[in-house]
């Protein structure tokens, strides 16, 4: 008995010799909270590895990436562009749109006209509207395609608002499609205005084509956008002299 108790003496004193001041001040302030790996493979105390202390994961915001062979094919597939249904034309990527050059402009004139005077250049493709002190309102046109030009003075016999159209018979006899009569509005070809020229078949017309403005397309009469043939009808009246060259 009094060996047990000699022991057990000992031990209790080599106990309370390995507690320092200095480890009981710390343990009387609260033991430290426990700390795990925020690496959930490898769940270990930290104060068993007080070296991964220091150790934080690096956290991404980006979204995972797809497999290489899925973000492939959506690659292919937003890069393709869509065909058309079978028998549907496809649909022109670029408007048609008129040369620049031919857009209304004021230019000087020294023909020798009178003010008041169209002038109508079938090369160059220039309608001439004179005007006073040495100028002229310039506009482009579209002419007759070969075997259709034609020259010479005419006067303005009639003006007509989105006028209706009737084919000349040799006009139908060529193109077996068109219609006898065609009313006025925005798909017919003579456009929003027309000025008669004498007693001839040609018109000065708007057109529903101003793609066509600066080219020799027509049967002979001269083409103007209708913006154009819009303004050129509010500034000349019925007996303007018209000169063709």
């Amino acid at each position: 008995m009094r060996k047990r108790a000699f022991l057990v003496l000992a031990l209790a004193a080599g106990l309370a010799g390995a507690i320092t001041p200095a480890s009981a001040g710390s343990r009387g302030a609260g033991a430290p909270p426990l700390m795990l790996s925020p690496d959930l493979t490898e769940p270990w105390v930290l104060q068993l590895r007080p070296e991964r202390r220091a150790v934080r994961p690096q956290v991404s915001q980006r979204p995972l990436l797809q497999p290489r062979t899925q973000t492939r094919r959506q690659a292919v597939y937003a890069t393709t562009p869509r065909l058309a249904a079978p028998g549907k034309p496809r649909r022109q990527s670029v408007a048609r749109r008129i040369d620049p050059r031919f857009l209304p402009t004021t230019v000087s004139w020294n023909g020798g006209e009178r003010p008041g005077t169209i002038v109508i250049d079938t090369n160059a493709r220039y309608l001439y509207l004179v005007e006073k002190n040495g100028f002229a309102r310039r506009y482009g046109v579209g002419v007759g395609r070969p075997g259709f030009e034609w020259a010479g003075t005419h006067k303005v016999t009639r003006k007509a608002e989105w006028p209706d159209w009737r084919p000349p018979a040799e006009m139908r006899k060529r193109q077996p499609g068109l219609p006898a009569f065609m009313p006025g509005g925005p798909k017919n070809p003579l456009g929003a205005r027309a000025l008669y020229l004498g007693s001839t078949l040609y018109r000065i017309h708007g057109s529903n084509e101003p793609w066509t403005i600066g080219k020799a397309v027509s049967s002979g009469c001269i083409r103007m956008r209708n913006e154009d043939v819009i303004d050129l009808y509010g500034r000349v009246g019925v007996g303007t002299s018209v000169r063709v060259i």
